[in-house]
């Protein structure tokens, strides 16, 4: 895994995780990573040094990058950054609490609306483009994998971040 800052064109900035730096330019050129902030799928990677997801902690951590610092380079920081609190803001907290409700309703919406066909959503989806299935909303399971070939057929698919049941 790696993680990448992106922006969009609105210059809003973010980060997104994807498998690999292939992957990565695969779901950007077919804006399967919109920006978070104002939905915008015109979105490209920013200047940054990618971290990948391998390793604990400490491997990002300022002494990492401090001692590959090449020779000639300062590798002070240029400022201590602010601690982290332990807990959100209220504000933070309290947009946290409204995203995770819009996504219970999304889900409630799609649970209602579409029909649920599982691991067989990649196949499904292939048959309703290709015209051998009726065309119905239809939602499931795919892997990255499966999902980016659907994309190079030129299928619409979405990743859609799928909160747990709080009852």
């Amino acid at each position: 895994m790696i993680l990448y800052d992106l922006v969009c064109d609105k210059d809003h900035g973010f980060e997104s995780w994807f498998r690999n730096s292939t992957a990565a330019d695969k779901l950007l050129k077919a804006g399967q990573s919109p920006c978070p902030r104002c939905g915008s799928v015109k979105v490209r990677k920013a200047p940054m040094a990618p971290r990948l997801g391998k390793g604990t902690a400490k491997d990002f951590g300022a002494e990492t990058a401090l001692a590959s610092a090449p020779a000639g380079v300062s590798s002070a920081p240029e400022a201590k950054l602010p601690a982290v609190p332990a807990s959100p803001p209220a504000e933070v907290a309290a947009a946290m609490e409204n995203a995770a409700q819009a996504l219970t309703k999304l889900r409630e919406t799609i649970e209602k609306n579409f029909e649920h066909v599982g691991e067989k959503f990649p196949e499904e989806a292939r048959r309703i483009h290709y015209g051998e299935a009726p065309e119905r909303a239809i939602y499931g399971d795919a892997s990255l994998e499966e999902a980016q070939e659907l994309v190079e057929e030129g299928i619409k698919v979405a990743a859609i971040p799928w909160p747990k049941r709080r009852n």
